[in-house]
């Protein structure tokens, strides 16, 4: 079998730092000797947010019902991550929330409004996709809101306006509106000053949410140095990366590798020595939810742990990895 699962399966220890400490220069170590890599993984699904180890034990868990499309282990520790559909808290390794925000329907909007995407800026604030307010707000440490930035939606709708969204280096917002099935950027104004529309890929529109299920509805986005932009096309069932003129110059099809079928593609990230992981949902228990691969579309890790996690987990982390992960 030309793909290496890695299979997770028991429970063990809580947080600790030397757990942290071993883990990581365990995981240098097989790195170095050339083995293939593991990792902890932060993620969410089966009525939970939790860290598993290499070995497939729970570190860390909070119950939690919210669905939830994005999370952050922070700089100091703390777990950012959303308890409910309006509802954003930072929570300390010891359970306690020292941060929260609650989106609320601004002035002439009457429907609801959901958090589908944040992210904790390096000058301490934080960046907050309001869907249904069809926004994009920094808040401070008191939930004061301290910049806000309205988004272009042409087919309207609470759960569907926004998927994952990142501030840049350049200060402009990179947006995905899975309803609209485009990737926008924005200036701090709120002028879109890129645009990029998914399509089908020469392939018809089909209903579901697993591997028979094919549409535009993108889910993650990131901006890569090089200036191009990388695209999980959600249930588009691919990753494209293309340039700012919108070309395609790289992707990973649906069946494109070896005994691995892409569903639902959600949560991006790009490692240090360029590899690329990507989430995998609603493909069933026979796939798994994480793969890494190379630039050249080697399959170097897999995730799969469907006792701790399950069919819906659409964000995860590869956690300790030295050097910057963009995410």
């Amino acid at each position: 079998m030309a793909c290496r699962q890695f299979v997770l399966s028991a429970r063990a220890l809580g947080l600790g730092a030397l757990a942290i400490i071993v883990t990581f220069f365990g995981a240098l170590a097989r790195a170095e000797a050339g083995e293939k890599p593991s990792y902890r993984v932060l993620a969410a699904d089966n009525g939970h947010v939790a860290i598993v180890n290499a070995q497939g034990n729970i570190e860390w868990e909070i119950p939690n019902q919210a669905e939830v499309h994005d999370l952050a282990l922070l700089a100091n520790g703390n777990i950012l991550f959303p308890t409910s559909p309006t509802t954003v808290v930072e929570m300390t390794p010891d359970k306690k929330i020292v941060w929260q925000h609650v989106a609320k329907p601004r002035k002439g909007i009457a429907d609801r409004v959901e958090i589908h995407a944040f992210q904790r800026l390096e000058n301490g604030l934080t960046m907050i996709a309001e869907s249904g307010n069809r926004r994009i707000i920094e808040v401070d440490e008191n939930d004061r809101i301290v910049r806000e930035v309205p988004l272009t939606v042409e087919h309207p709708n609470p759960h569907r306006d926004t998927r994952m969204a990142r501030k840049l280096e350049n200060g402009n917002y990179l947006v995905c509106h899975e309803g609209d099935g485009k990737v926008r950027e924005y200036d701090p104004s709120g002028k879109v000053v890129w645009n990029y529309a998914l399509d089908l890929a020469g392939r018809p529109r089909s209903s579901g949410h697993g591997p028979e299920g094919h549409g535009v509805e993108v889910f993650g986005a990131l901006r890569l140095p090089s200036g191009n932009t990388l695209i999980a096309a959600g249930n588009g069932n691919r990753v494209i990366e293309v340039t700012p003129e919108g070309k395609s110059v790289w992707s990973i099809e649906q069946r494109e590798l070896p005994d691995i079928c892409l569903a639902w593609v959600t949560t991006l990230q790009v490692l240090p020595n360029g590899n690329l992981i990507f989430g995998n949902c609603h493909a069933g228990p026979g796939n798994p939810q994480l793969i890494e691969v190379t630039r050249d579309k080697k399959v170097v890790w897999t995730f799969k742990d469907f006792k701790n996690f399950g069919n819906s987990t659409a964000v995860a982390r590869v956690l300790d990895i030295k050097g910057k992960v963009i995410r």
